[in-house]
């Protein structure tokens, strides 16, 4: 059974940083993607970045130059560093793991807030 736990998510000021981490198990597939979404409240859940088996990233313009996606293939983690931090950020923020199969499968972490203050 594939599981992903994430963890990192907290109170911060605006400006700041925090960094989330994912890890998956029960998974052994290699071609897959692991993306992180946030869902602000009474808004649709939007991804936020992406990290390809292949080493291809892929962030939304909002974040980008202020997000940082990397993962471990190895340890199959994922994580987000995300620095200057503002308020617009606030949101549950969620792991995903793509594996593509015909068709593709996907899972879902629990998700972990993150707010952030002005």
């Amino acid at each position: 059974q594939v599981q992903l736990v994430e963890s990192g998510g907290g109170l911060v000021q605006a400006g700041g940083s925090l960094r989330l981490s994912c890890t998956a198990s029960g998974s052994s597939a290699s071609r897959n993607a692991m993306s992180w979404y946030r869902q602000a409240s009474g808004k649709q859940r939007e991804l936020v970045a992406t990290a390809t088996w292949g080493g291809t990233t892929n962030y939304a313009d909002s974040v980008k130059g202020r997000f940082t996606i990397s993962r471990d293939g190895a340890r199959n983690t994922v994580d987000l560093q995300m620095n200057s931090l503002k308020p617009d950020d606030t949101a549950v923020y969620y792991c995903n793991l793509r594996i593509f199969t015909v068709p593709f499968t996907e899972y879902w972490g629990q998700g972990t807030q993150v707010t952030v203050s002005s």
